[in-house]
């Protein structure tokens, strides 16, 4: 049976239940991001390039049929080349992972797939430990962005300029209190706890892992993105 170009999510379990399993993958890079409210060095607006079908490849196929067998929500995005070097391939955009998220974009279904592994497997059992109630939302300052590292004028691209990056701010518990990046890895013991499991238990299922502890650049949010092989600051 031919296998279709361009999986919709009607299709995608019935389009990938003959492939064989195989492993994800991200693209090899270190990436970075700084304070969200600085003003990024992006190069002037271009005409995008017209879209091309998606997750044609068994292993980009794999990784959302594997999506989808763990409960998460999302729509395949078609491949785009943004100009400049910034492309999303073989992304989504995640629509229900079981705790409400802000900011997300486009993201490469392995950065999905361990992200919402993440929410569910790290996020919720942390909050119940270490606040005795469950985290309500999770806040990011988003995925794709077509910048260079630290939002420079000069340097590499950033993996967000691939999709293949998130950055998440903080958490707002059922309490309506706010656990942020900003303040509460520094702040009181269970605060304290709580965002340094998430940061362990980030580094076993991200590439790169850079927090605080990392430089001032990331003072407020973690980084996670799939390239790399365990880089976790």
């Amino acid at each position: 049976m031919r296998i279709p170009t361009v999986l919709q999510p009607r299709t995608l379990i019935a389009a990938t239940t003959a492939l064989a399993l195989s492993a994800c993958f991200g693209s090899p890079e270190v990436m970075k991001r700084g304070d969200p409210k600085r003003p990024t060095a992006s190069a002037p607006k271009r005409p995008q390039i017209a879209p091309t079908p998606s997750f044609t490849s068994a292993e980009a196929q794999q990784c959302a049929f594997d999506l989808k067998q763990a409960g998460v929500r999302f729509t395949p995005l078609p491949n785009q080349d943004h100009g400049g070097g910034c492309s999303s391939i073989d992304s989504v955009k995640l629509l229900d992972i079981g705790t409400p998220t802000t900011n997300l974009g486009a993201m490469t279904c392995p950065l999905a797939k361990n992200f919402a592994a993440w929410a569910q497997h790290a996020v919720k059992p942390a909050a119940r430990k270490y606040f005795g109630q469950e985290v309500v939302k999770i806040e990011t300052f988003g995925t794709y962005s077509c910048r260079n590292i630290y939002g420079g004028r000069s340097g590499r691209l950033s993996q967000h300029a691939y999709s293949n990056a998130i950055d998440v701010s903080g958490f707002v518990l059922a309490d309506g209190r706010r656990i942020m990046l900003d303040g509460g890895w520094k702040g009181d013991k269970a605060s304290q706890d709580f965002l340094r499991a998430l940061h362990k238990s980030g580094c076993r299922r991200f590439g790169t892992v850079l927090g605080p502890d990392y430089n001032a650049a990331h003072y407020n949010h973690f980084h996670f993105d799939m390239s790399g092989n365990g880089y976790c600051r």
